[in-house]
Parts: structure tokens; C-alpha cells; sequence
């Protein structure tokens, strides 16, 4: 499998009871399906997968891959403390026909780098699928440092990697160590460094509200090289990333944002809560400038 393009962390909507809205989640998968991304991973950390029992994740990959049948990729993540869960979610991503899965570090165990392997490798035994690794130690508190990536690099399937450590230098590091791995932009605000790098996917939340505004980053960095016009498009966005970022309620953000694009995905589930009123407002004003903005970049009528 080719990681290249868009790839959307779905939100999972939720009802006014905090039950998981079925409906709701086809309805958002449907969108991003006819906004042209590249791909969809469900059960990462902005699906508030760690707010989700077991079964709920299971069924959610399920309803997934029924909604999305083979219209675009799905990747399935399969983050959990203990490495059998991790297996189990990686097995039955396997057995419902998913494209991919996702692989983490196990949050607060904080594995060395041979435990990490060894916990990655487990997973990819079980699933035998292309694999895209998460590397985030702002949540997991370890990075997948070099021992890590050649240990894991041995096997065909870690074919990608989402860079989200914000160290710009760990760019450096895998374009030109680790080339067999391609490298997914992880940190929204470094999207430009990403793809001037070689980059040639990018998994971002606010593409669940905004896909076209992010498609047209990647098409303009990587597919027509011209980075002119991307830096136009990333000053554009560049608002909308410090306020994703800055308040410490992206997945807030990121729902709330569907619901300005017409997408019922309700609250976020505890321990999160919701935004405020005047956050709201803020995050309004951000996305209709950008829209305007971008919509008129890629019309070409700055040029």
C-alpha cells in the first residue's frame, strides 16, 4: 500500500446520551468519501478511541468498512495499553478487510525501545497488513527512536510512519535514515517542512470539516510541486492550527468544527468538556476566513 495523499481521523459522533450515533458516523464517513480523501483511519485518538469500551471500537471498524466498502483506504488504529488488546484490534482489522493499521506506543508503560519492537512487531504478526506507526511521545511519553525503527524496519509491512513529536529534526532524521518508511506528517503546523521533505501524506483532524482546504496543501506541495502556491495555502491555515493546538481541546475543536459543516457528531465523551462560547466564536471566524481565502488561491484568481 501506497501512504500517499489524505488520510482522515474520523471524530465519532455521539448522542445527546453519550451513546455512540451509527448513523451520524456513516453520515461523516460518507463526506469525507465524497471530498475525495485518500483515506480514513478509525479508532485513533481524535475518534476518542480511549473514551470507547472494546466492543464499541470493534463495531465502529465494522460500520467502517460497511459505509466505505472499497471507495477509499481504511486504516484501523489499534492503540491500548496492553499489547494482547492491541493484537486483538489488529486481528480483527485483518478480518473485516481493512487496508492498514495503525500502531502506537502503549500509553504510560513507557516500553524501551527493544520493548516497543517487540510490542510493534507482535502486532504486525497478528495482522500481517500494511502498517503506518504512530509516533507520539506527548501521549505515549516514548519515542520510536532508531534502535526502534531498524528493529521494526525489518518487516515489509511498517511501511509508513505519522512523524507527531513536533521535533522538526526527527523530519531530518527519517528522510534521510529511514527512506524505506515513508514519513506521514503527524504535526499539523509542519505540513510545508513535511512535504518539502518528501513527504506525501499528511493525517490531519481538521480534514473530518475541512477536506478540500487540506487537499488542496497536499495537491499543490506534492503533486503539482509548486510550493509557492502551498505557502499561500499554509499561511492560510496557519490560524486554524494554533487554535486546534492552543486551548488544549483539539478534539473539541475538531467536532465542533463538523458542526459548522453541517455534520451532527454531538459533544466529546469524559473526561473532555466542552467548548465554551466564545472558543466557539473564535473557531467560526477561523474557518470562514480561511475558506475564503484558500477557495480564492486554488481558483487562481491571485495569481
Amino acid at each position: 500500500m501506497k501512504f500517499e495523499g489524505i488520510y482522515t481521523p474520523a471524530v465519532t459522533p455521539f448522542t445527546a446520551n453519550g451513546e455512540i450515533d451509527r448513523e451520524a458516523f456513516a453520515t461523516v464517513l460518507e463526506s469525507l468519501v465524497d471530498a475525495g480523501v485518500h483515506g480514513v483511519v478509525v479508532g485513533g485518538s481524535t475518534g476518542e478511541y480511549y473514551a470507547q469500551t472494546a466492543d464499541e471500537r470493534l463495531a465502529l471498524a465494522v460500520l467502517a468498512k460497511d459505509v466505505i466498502k472499497t471507495r477509499t483506504a481504511l486504516i484501523i488504529g489499534t492503540g491500548a495499553t496492553r499489547t494482547e488488546d492491541s493484537v486483538a484490534y489488529a486481528k480483527h482489522a485483518r478480518e473485516i478487510g481493512a487496508d492498514a493499521i495503525l500502531v502506537s506506543s502503549p500509553p504510560y508503560a513507557l516500553p524501551t525501545e527493544r520493548e516497543n519492537a517487540i510490542h510493534a512487531l507482535s502486532i504486525d504478526r497478528a495482522a500481517n497488513l500494511p502498517i503506518m506507526l504512530y509516533n507520539y511521545p506527548g501521549r505515549s511519553g516514548v519515542m520510536m527512536g532508531e534502535t526502534f525503527l531498524s528493529r521494526v524496519g525489518r518487516s515489509k509491512n511498517f511501511q509508513a510512519i505519522k512523524e507527531s513529536s513536533g521535533d522538526i529534526n526527527r523530519v531530518h532524521l527519517l528522510a534521510r535514515d529511514f527512506p524505506h518508511i515513508e514519513m506521514s506528517c503527524g504535526m499539523d503546523d509542519q505540513a510545508l517542512e513535511f512535504f518539502a521533505w518528501g513527504s506525501k501524506s499528511w493525517v490531519c483532524g481538521g480534514s473530518n470539516f475541512l477536506p478540500r482546504e487540506h487537499i488542496a496543501l497536499y495537491e499543490a506541495c506534492v503533486l503539482e510541486k509548486n510550493f509557492d502556491k502551498g505557502r499561500a495555502i499554509m499561511m492560510a491555515l496557519l490560524p486554524l492550527m494554533a487554535v486546534l493546538e492552543g486551548g488544549g481541546k483539539f478534539v473539541q475543536c475538531i467536532k465542533f468544527g463538523c458542526e459548522i459543516a453541517g455534520l451532527k457528531v454531538g459533544e466529546v465523551r469524559p473526561p473532555l468538556r466542552p467548548m465554551n462560547g466564545e472558543e466557539k466564536r473564535s473557531l467560526q471566524t477561523v474557518v470562514t476566513t480561511l475558506k475564503r481565502t484558500i477557495a480564492h488561491i486554488t481558483s487562481g484568481s491571485n495569481s
